[in-house]
């Protein structure tokens, strides 16, 4: 899987990458984020609604309600699954936000287990520091190739 590695040193610079980053997404994307507490995935979330022109203030972890939906040209779909397990999202019918008309963003990935898609946006993101962090981008699916190029431009 190619990757490209991107290190923040802060907050804002998450925000920023985040919203570079969500200029190339399209419905139906799916954006898996991974990291432990506090290594910035609801950061990078707030900068992709920021950049889909969303107020990123409005933008919150969705741990107790599992999912928040921000709602304007694209919607975002924002999942934390961080107190569930992979069997809890068919109550809540998942498939028709991943696989919609929207952009789903899940916090906590790891814990989908088997119901990973076949295509998705993969962002990694790890503490290296008080306030920096490495962030790795990576896709799975030939779908996404040309727009993972791009992005390698796009963040230069």
């Amino acid at each position: 899987m190619k990757t490209i590695r991107v290190d923040s040193k802060s907050y804002e610079d998450t925000l920023a990458l985040g919203g570079r980053f969500a200029k190339l997404l399209k419905p139906g994307d799916i954006v898996l984020l991974f990291g432990d507490l506090g290594a910035g995935k609801t950061a990078f979330v707030k900068g992709m609604a920021k950049g889909l022109k969303y107020d990123p203030l409005k933008v919150h972890s969705p741990t107790f309600t599992l999912m928040n939906i921000y709602n304007g040209k694209i919607p975002l779909y924002h999942f934390d699954l961080y107190r569930i397990k992979a069997d809890d999202l068919f109550g809540m019918g998942y498939e028709e936000f991943f696989y919609g008309k929207g952009i789903a963003a899940v916090e906590w990935s790891e814990r989908l287990e088997g119901l990973k898609p076949e295509d998705f946006w993969k962002i990694e993101l790890k503490h290296a520091g008080e306030d920096l962090r490495h962030v790795g981008i990576s896709f799975s699916g030939i779908a996404l190739e040309a727009r993972f190029n791009r992005l390698k431009d796009r963040l230069k």
